[in-house]
């Protein structure tokens, strides 16, 4: 493998397709179908997504986010406000997130408009988490340089003996964001390089235009 050239890397894909005449019209249903069957095929982290932002002048920055609810509102993941991204986010609040199951053949990216969400729904979620990820979201001043793992390592030892057997209230600069989609596009890997590429575009009526995009 080590001598094998990156241009010669590929699979091809051949599991299913993506029909017009099999697709939802609305495409959170669509979406709920295809999660459904990633969740039946046992992903690992189905709920892992790429996470694309930008600052005010346009310089993008990704990373892995997971989700952790999507409805016809939208699609929500839980962060550090003060971290890299909610700083962009509040300069520029819109995103893209993908997900990719390589298992399914199959991505879906999402283009929308980004909200914070409800600070009751971020002390929902919150208070649901481990109490070891409720100490760490308090501990880590996300994003930001610190002197040293042993720096961070004691910080959440004294938090742990600080917080022990008492409710942690979520710190207010953690929280949850929406991404409202305006765009979304489903991808499903077919032979020859000839993938099926459905696009909803959200119309001023409220209503999604379906269209098939070239591969």
């Amino acid at each position: 493998m080590a001598d094998k050239s990156i241009a010669d890397i590929r699979i091809s894909y051949s599991k299913k397709q993506l029909l017009e005449e099999d697709a939802e019209h609305d495409p959170i249903q669509q979406f709920g179908k295809w999660w459904k069957e990633a969740i039946q095929s046992e992903i690992p982290e189905v709920n892992a997504m790429t996470l694309a932002t930008a600052s005010a002048d346009g310089i993008p920055s990704a990373r892995i986010v997971l989700l952790k609810d999507f409805s016809e509102k939208g699609f929500t993941f839980f962060t550090n406000y003060q971290s890299f991204k909610g700083h962009q986010l509040a300069d520029n609040p819109k995103a893209c997130i993908v997900f990719f199951w390589k298992e399914l053949e199959r991505q879906v990216r999402i283009t929308g408009l980004v909200q914070q969400v409800p600070a009751e729904e971020s002390n929902t979620y919150f208070h649901s988490r481990p109490e070891g990820s409720q100490i760490g979201a308090l501990t880590s001043p996300q994003s930001h340089v610190i002197e040293n793992r042993q720096w961070l390592d004691n910080l959440y030892e004294k938090n742990s003996t600080l917080f022990a057997g008492k409710k942690i209230e979520r710190p207010d600069y953690w929280g949850g964001y929406i991404v409202r989609p305006v765009v979304i596009e489903f991808w499903q890997g077919r032979p020859s390089r000839l993938h099926d590429r459905l696009q909803y575009t959200l119309q001023e009526n409220s209503e999604w235009k379906i269209e098939r995009l070239a591969p």
